[in-house]
């Protein structure tokens, strides 16, 4: 079953700020880089708003690391072996989407992330938060829709797509129930 990390938020929140000053970049530096203004990201590191998954990937693209290794990080678990019920679930307050952290917190060449879409909802992120990495996505259960640039690809249950060059992108549930799939992360740095 799925273990949600009760201070995930705050930690977070710590983490972002971390990785802001371990940079030596000012709260303008990062807004410049990210695209989030310097008041959202002042709320988010005060713990006063809960970025959501956009933000994430605005945020982690600006850092140069991936969605997964700025919650890993957060998470700051440290193991070759991640049981079922200890891997982390982050939710987004706004859309429902739901990311589990299938990997150990250590994986750094692959990174395994299952995520749950609800129904209607719809998750965009910047082309800068896949310009360092190769993803693939595996439906498990459902309907997407992937837009990616200009080219919309609709995923069903077992197709696996490989991402192009890093460009805007997004994805879609346009369906009255979840979707569930994989998503594989490798590093090419």
């Amino acid at each position: 079953m799925y273990h949600i990390v009760n201070d995930i938020e705050s930690r977070l929140a710590n983490r972002i700020k971390a990785e802001r000053e371990v940079r030596g970049w000012s709260l303008g530096d990062l807004a410049e880089r990210s695209g989030v203004s310097k008041a959202m990201i002042s709320k988010i590191e005060r713990g006063e708003s809960s970025p959501t998954a956009t933000l994430l990937g605005h945020l982690s693209g600006a850092f140069g690391l991936t969605v997964s290794t700025l919650l890993a990080r957060a998470e700051g678990t440290m193991s070759r072996l991640v049981r079922a019920r200890e891997q982390a679930v982050w939710q987004d307050a706004e859309t429902g989407f739901r990311r589990t952290a299938v990997s150990p917190e250590g994986a750094t060449a692959i990174q395994l992330v299952c995520s749950e879409l609800p129904p209607g909802a719809s998750i965009a992120y910047p082309a800068s938060s896949y310009a360092f990495i190769h993803q693939q996505i595996w439906m498990l259960r459902g309907i997407l829709h992937f837009i990616e640039g200009e080219e919309t690809h609709e995923l069903r249950d077992g197709d696996c797509l490989q991402l192009g060059s890093p460009t805007d992108c997004r994805f879609e549930n346009r369906q009255r129930k979840a979707c569930t799939y994989l998503v594989v992360v490798a590093s090419h740095r």
